[in-house]
């Protein structure tokens, strides 16, 4: 087994009133939105699934946003909707953050960004900190739904040449596959879903048979799914005779719930 260890990294916690430079819809079911404005100055995201909270602001209103506290962030009355994302990219030497969202399953934050253009108002939050994995383990496995396309997409650019890759994600079909880049060794496996979302029977059984040929010696196991999703794919890895201590499993949404995000550590 590996003993590489990540490492965590605290970030002052600031919260930013941005807007919208850019929107590129890059599937069906996935659509990328850049922020820009002086607030982005400092911005900091040092791990592929660290998360930020958005805040959506419907059209002619102004952001509401909570302040830092000595115990954390303030929040004012009647408390502003926030929805955690992944921070895709970074620019510093353009000032610009870039967001892909999952569309067409409801809620404020999708709404937002399927009737964003350019000029439109956010308020991001954080990151707080981020979770940093070692890149030079020899295997990586990247399993989830369309909601980890932005963090496996994110991991997959600075993994190195040299590393070995298997990415397991689910999709609503092949119209909403997404093209990765990277150096390292990508095998990739899709899975067009059969049924609702949130369901774990498909996706498992892909992962389960990709993830029999990656040798458990020296890999990391990196999951994000809907909770029960995640939480049936640690067991199933684990199970395989994968590092629970090299592995790390996250709820980025729950059937039935709103604004869930969960990470899963038994």
């Amino acid at each position: 087994m590996s003993v590489r260890e990540a490492r965590r990294v605290r970030h002052e916690l600031k919260f930013r009133t941005l807007s919208v430079v850019e929107v590129e819809p890059l599937t069906p079911t996935l659509k990328r939105i850049v922020l820009g404005g002086d607030d982005l100055t400092g911005f900091v995201s040092a791990g592929f699934d660290d998360h930020v909270k958005i805040f959506p602001v419907r059209d002619g209103e102004a952001a509401v946003l909570p302040t830092p506290g000595p115990d954390g962030p303030v929040f004012p009355e009647p408390r502003p909707v926030a929805r955690d994302y992944t921070p895709r990219a970074y620019d510093p030497a353009t000032n610009r953050l870039t967001i892909d969202f999952v569309i067409g399953h409801g809620g404020p934050a999708t709404e937002w960004a399927e009737a964003a253009t350019v000029g439109s108002v956010m308020g991001v939050g954080g990151p707080r900190g981020s979770f940093v994995v070692p890149t030079d383990y020899a295997d990586h496995v990247l399993i989830g739904d369309e909601t980890a396309l932005p963090a496996i997409a994110r991991r997959l650019e600075e993994l190195p040449a040299g590393v070995r890759v298997l990415t397991v994600v689910e999709v609503e079909d092949a119209a909403s596959r997404l093209a990765f880049t990277t150096r390292a060794d990508l095998t990739q496996i899709w899975v067009e879903r059969t049924g609702a979302r949130g369901q774990a029977d498909t996706l498992i059984e892909a992962a389960s048979a990709a993830a029999a040929e990656v040798s458990r010696d020296d890999a990391y196991v990196w999951i994000a799914a809907e909770s029960q999703v995640a939480k049936a794919l640690r067991v199933a890895l684990i199970a395989m005779g994968f590092d629970p201590k090299a592995m790390k499993a996250a709820g980025y949404w729950r059937l039935g719930d709103v604004g869930a995000h969960e990470v899963i550590d038994g």
